[in-house]
Order: C-alpha cells, then structure tokens, then sequence
C-alpha cells in the first residue's frame, strides 16, 4: 500500500517531508548552473522560503491576496510559491508565451500584487504594461542587469530584485517568524491556493479557482492509484509549472512522497538532460511522447540490413511479451529470453537516451495514439496516461499501473463521481467511481461530467460562466466527448471540436487527426469539414524528414508563402493519406488537403500552451485557403 501524506494545505507538505520523510540536508530540488548540476537540500529551500514569506508580510501581502509570476521552471518558481502559498497569499502563474495584452489581462482581472518575473525578454514585457495595472505594487525581476531596462522608465510599481528580496527577507525572518507560522496554521483546505487562467481558445481567459484541497486530495488519490511512485524518485521537470499538469503531477506529487525534483534547462536540451540527470519519473505530453517514437521508428528502420531486421524483429517480440503479460498470463521460457535478447540489442539502447532509470512516463495534457503508447508498453517503459482539466485540479481518472490499457486515461480515482451524459438527450447513461470499477464494463459515448473533491471552486469573479458548467445537481461538464471502455474512460474528441458534414454525419477530429499522425511524414493535422460536403485537412509535414527525403535548404522553410505548392511533396504525403484513409470510415476521409510550411505555434496564436489547435483562430486566420480546398471536385469515388 502507499503511504500518502494525509496534509490538507500545500504548505503543510513540505513540513511533512522534514518532519517525517527525509532528514533536512536531503536534496529536494536539481538545477544546472552554467555547466554544473547543484542540488538544493530543504533546509536551503526553507531558508529562502521563510524570508521571502518575511519580505511579503513587511511590505503588507495578507492573507487571500494574488502574487503572479511568470517565469520558466526553476528553484525560484518553487521558492516563491512556497512562501506565498504559507501566508495564506493565492498563487497566479501566467504562461511565458502569453502576449502582452493576455499578460495585462490576467494581471488585472486577478488585482496581481507583485509578480515574479524570469528572464529580460519577460521582464521587457512586462515593463510595457506595468503602468497598466493598478493593483502591482511590486515587480520582482529573477535575472541580471534588470536596471538597464527599468531605470529610465516612470513606473507605477516598485522593482526589486528577487536576490534582494531573499538578502532584505533574511534579516527579517526572526522577527516575523511567529506570524508566519501563525498564517500557515490558518489556512483552511477550503482557502484559495491558486488562480489559473485558462488558455482561452473559445474566448476570453478564465481564472480557475483551486483550494489546498482540491491539489491535496488530488496527489492523495492519484498517489494511491498509482504506488509505484516511492521517496527516492527523481522527477525531471519540464513542462511549465504555469499549467495545472505539471504542477499537480510534478511539483505537488513530489511534495507528497519526498521526491527529488531536476529542473530540464530548456526543451531544446532535455535530451541532454535526460542523459545527464537521469530520471526515474517524468511528465510528458502526447506530442512529445509520439516524437520520441517517429525518432525510435525513423532510427530504427532507416539503419537498413541486418539492424533493421533485429529492430523490427525486436518490436515484434516486445508487442508478443506485452500481449501475453496484459491477458494475465506468464510468459513462457523461449519468449521470456527472446525478450532479453530484444531488450539488450534494442530496447536498452532507446532507454539510455532517457538516461536509462527511467521506471514510468505519465501522460497528460490529451489524448495519446493508441499506437504511440503500444510502442512504450513493447519497449518495456511503463507509460501511464490520466485525465482531466485545469478545472478538476487536474486529475480525474489515471492508469492502474498493473493494468494498462492502451487507448484509455484509466480507471476513475477514489472520491469522485464521473458520468456519461448523452449530448442530445442529457439523459446520464452511466456514472461510474473508483469503487465500482467492472474491468467489462463498456458504455456508450457521450459528453464525459464529473462531481467530487476535484472539482474547482469556481471561475474567478465570474458567477455566470461557473454556473455554465456546473449544475445545480454539481455535475461539472467537461465538454468532452467520451465512453467506458473495460473499466477504463476512454476520450473520443471536444464536444466543441465535433465536425457535423452537410448530411448530418457527426465526426469527432482528434481520433481521425491521430491517424493520420501514423504517418512519419505529418507532424500536425487540423481537419475541417464542418457544415461541408467532405473533410479536408491543413498538414504539417515532419521538417526533418521532408528535408532529408527533398534535399532541401533552411530557406525552402523560411519563404513567406504559406503553403507549400510542390507537386512531389504533394504526392509524397498523399500516398500516405491514401493508405491511412483505408482505416476510415468513408465520410472521415481526408479528401483534399493544403501543407502548411511551418507549424501552428503558440507564437502566432494558433496552439494554446498545451498545445491545442484554437480552431475558430485557424479556420479565421487561413479561411482562404481552406474555401479553395472546397473549389476542388473529389471524381475518385
């Protein structure tokens, strides 16, 4: 069994962990400086905890007041919300990617006090609306030579170096230490831990609002489902901890079980840090997760010869081994060495780029291919995939770890309610719970509703918009379109992402843009056909793989056309489509298509951080280029 904190708030977590888990000198968080790895033990981190809590209550922070912050994963971000978080103050991380009008807006909407700022590009931006908010008081800058952007401006707010906050918080934490403990043991589990402001993609940002209980309760239940998360794990951050994933199933979980946490210094090296840090535990989202596989898959069977014969040989004996250990039985002595074999001419060699301690992957953030997590499970990496939202805190259902079944976010966690309710009828065709789990159980499909400890408190100064999605009887409604499948939630698609073609026909895109994903030479597929005779589709192709396969130049990627109008690229992703459109049903097929040059990207507004394609933005933003797909007459059938 899993022993799991029994704390209630945030702050009391990392008190448990001194008090009963480790000894203070143990490393509880891993960063790079320059080029050297340093570990940061909990005396250290509460040291700087205290006097940043000692430097909030002096410039007068009380209890329920919002503290922003806006930086990159790091020992700061940890920090800073520890000691806000033990007064009783709300943490509200906004995303680094946000534009400065989103910035501004979350700021305002939340009356922010002070907000921690990371590196000089953030710190220009916010500089730019600072004046903007009256509720700032304080701007706390975490990087070098912050006075060469800030000093010539008038400024509303203060600026203060966050070095100087901890330096100015040392020689006051004596003093204000009976306050401190004071305002932590007042914190209730129903108090406000936390705003987090929705990524908008139908509308304006709304701010979640999640008590200590929500997090708590979280970990605690999602630790129990899943216990083979022990005290002496190392994570590897790096997924924002702005987003409710990483922070819930990352920071928090750690703070329950005394985990070690390593800070990834940037997506571009995380390879590299992998390798060097060597984790056991890691966070991931699905696009990230089906890279890693296109990379294993184009490696594997690009080596030609002999090596592709052991590779392909190698998978199939790891999907005969996963097959016979997921029906409950034993596998036999030939198959059991086989498996070695397969593991040490192949399997280790893909493991040691992940450092090779690696014990389990946990997916969040949306659906995974099916295939793409069938790939881990024949490689001997456990891959256990949740589900929820910002606004079930987050997690509402997560793999068992003795029973995966691919294609499913898991059985539902202890405490809550989670119902199928038919989208046209919203008649509820089943609500299943932990307790009642039925490894048969299948149901039918319908939009997915949840009531329970995760659930939120509600949308931040918006009455309206909360009773919008949650009811009178408490169901909140996800909009997501789901079913029960073995036991486990099974996601189908977003009830507003839901295609209906001019003769009626329902068709939910993500399932389809998955299939397409199969394909080594797409990378990002966004389906329309809403309202339309047929589907088409805008693609990416897989940069690396076109550049290989063309023998093309960084300037063929940098030409400000748009699409891509080359009659062989064309007809080298389209014996792809064609074969994978024999998977489909007829009216899912991708019947005529355009290949947009780069990606859809945060930058330009097309994906949220989580990397959800913001349709009414796509289909805006390139609506000429999607009339001319329809221009195109289909004779084929």
């Amino acid at each position: 069994m899993n022993i799991v904190a029994e704390q209630s708030t945030i702050p009391e977590l990392i008190r448990n962990i001194v008090a009963n888990i480790h000894p203070e000198d143990h490393t509880f968080l891993i960063h790079k400086v320059k080029d050297t790895w340093v570990e940061i033990s909990y005396k250290q981190a509460l040291e700087k905890i205290d006097a940043i809590s000692a430097w909030f209550l002096e410039i007068g922070i009380k209890k329920g007041d919002r503290l922003a912050l806006i930086i990159e994963n790091g020992p700061d971000y940890i920090y800073y919300d520890q000691a806000l978080q033990q007064i009783g103050a709300v943490n509200t991380s906004i995303y680094p990617t946000l534009s400065e009008t989103e910035i501004e807006y979350i700021l305002n909407d939340s009356e922010a006090r002070t907000i921690l700022i990371g590196n000089p590009f953030l710190f220009r931006k916010v500089l730019k609306i600072a004046n903007n908010c009256p509720a700032l008081i304080r701007l706390i800058p975490a990087c070098d030579e912050f006075e060469k952007y800030s000093d010539k401006l008038s400024l509303n707010a203060g600026v203060v170096s966050f070095e100087n906050v901890i330096k100015e918080g040392l020689a006051l934490v004596d003093s204000y230490r009976p306050a401190i403990n004071a305002a932590r043991e007042a914190i209730l589990p129903s108090d406000l831990s936390c705003l987090i402001y929705t990524s908008g993609t139908t509308g304006t940002p709304k701010g979640v609002m999640l008590t200590h209980h929500n997090l708590t309760e979280n970990c605690k239940v999602s630790l129990y489902q899943i216990p083979i998360i022990e005290k002496t794990d190392m994570f590897l951050s790096f997924l924002p901890l702005s987003h409710v994933f990483e922070r819930t199933a990352t920071y928090y979980i750690c703070m329950n079980k005394g985990c070690t946490i390593a800070f990834a210094q940037s997506l571009d090296l995380l390879a590299r840090n992998m390798a060097e840090v060597k984790p056991t535990v890691m966070c991931c989202v699905p696009r990230l997760l089906e890279r890693i596989h296109d990379r294993a898959m184009k490696n594997g069977l690009a080596a030609g010869g002999m090596k592709t014969k052991i590779f392909t040989w190698a998978l199939k004996i790891g999907r005969q081994y996963r097959l016979v250990h997921e029906a409950g039985k034993k596998p036999g002595i030939i198959l059991s060495a086989e498996q070695k074999l397969a593991n040490k001419l192949v399997f280790s060699k893909i493991k040691e780029k992940t450092g090779g301690r690696l014990k389990v992957l946990l997916s969040g953030g949306g659906a995974l291919p099916k295939n793409v997590g069938e790939f881990f499970g024949d490689i001997d990496i456990k891959l256990l995939e949740g589900f929820g939202l910002t606004e079930t805190s987050p997690v509402m259902s997560v793999t068992e770890n003795d029973r995966i079944i691919y294609g499913t976010v898991g059985r539902i966690i202890p405490g809550i309610e989670v119902g199928i309710q038919n989208v046209d009828t919203k008649k509820i065709l089943t609500v299943q719970t932990h307790d009642n789990f039925n490894p048969n159980f299948e149901s039918e499909e319908g939009e997915i509703i949840v009531r329970g400890h995760c659930v939120m408190k509600g949308y931040w100064k918006k009455p309206e918009e909360t009773a919008a999605v949650i009811d009178p009887e408490g169901w909140l409604h996800t909009g997501d379109i789901g079913r029960f499948y073995r036991g486990n939630l099974q996601i189908t698609d977003r009830l507003k992402n839901m295609l209906v073609n001019a003769y009626g026909k329902n068709i939910y895109p993500t399932p389809v843009e998955n299939t397409y994903l199969k394909s080594p030479k797409i990378e990002q597929v966004f389906l329309i056909g809403d309202k339309r005779d047929f589907i088409t589709a805008i693609l990416v192709p897989g940069r690396e793989l076109l550049q290989e396969t063309f023998k093309l130049s960084d300037d063929f990627f940098e030409n400000p056309e748009t699409f891509i109008d080359n009659k062989e690229i064309i007809d080298w992703i389209n014996q792809d489509v064609k074969k994978l459109s024999n998977e489909l049903a007829k009216f899912e097929r991708i019947k005529n298509f355009k290949i947009k040059r780069v990606p859809f990207s945060m930058e330009a507004g097309e994906i949220t951080p989580t990397l959800k394609a913001k349709r009414k933005v796509i289909e805006k933003k390139y609506a000429d280029a999607i009339d001319e797909l329809y221009t195109w007459e289909d004779d084929a059938e």
